[in-house]
């Protein structure tokens, strides 16, 4: 989020914003000040303007919102590999591999499995190749990953598939 903006921006109701999207701090992994933080950022509301309302610096509410954004994205992290772990359908795909391959051997697996992925071939390619990042280089799987599609059909990937 940029933090241009107007001088005589307003803060939105804040309790409000988290009674809307139903923020617990009991089993969140944010801590009310995070959830806070990113609601207002959400909203386009400046940083600095977020450090006079609560009566920190713009230092503060960078660093606040830095740790949320890290807590979110490692409690996203965590559902994916329990969803991988969970899945019924498990495919490993071997260092070397062709990208081009992945679909097949995930269709095969699902049809074995009794399960449905609502996934085109090139959507899947897609998946696999965003989710692994520098894993996979064009059309080859640099790294083992393994792929995961849950009982609804929700495809997972991971690297470094080993013991799951």
């Amino acid at each position: 989020m940029s933090d241009a903006g107007r001088d005589d921006e307003t803060v939105p109701d804040v309790d409000q914003l988290l009674d809307r999207a139903g923020f617990d701090p009991e089993t969140s992994v944010l801590t009310r000040r995070q959830a806070e933080v990113l609601a207002l950022r959400e909203r386009g509301v400046r940083q600095s303007t977020i450090a006079d309302f609560l009566g920190t610096s713009r230092a503060n509410v960078s660093s606040i919102e830095a740790s949320a954004r890290t807590n979110v994205e490692k409690a996203r992290e965590t559902v994916t590999f329990v969803d991988a772990l969970t899945a019924p359908v498990r495919v490993e795909v071997p260092a070397g591999s062709d990208l081009y391959d992945v679909p097949k051997q995930v269709y095969d697996a699902c049809d074995a499995s009794g399960v449905k992925v609502n996934q085109t071939a090139p959507d899947l390619m897609k998946i696999v190749s965003d989710a692994a990042g520098d894993a996979v280089e064009g059309r080859e799987v640099r790294e083992q990953l393994f792929v995961g599609v849950t009982s609804d059909g929700r495809v997972r990937v991971r690297r470094h598939a080993d013991g799951i």
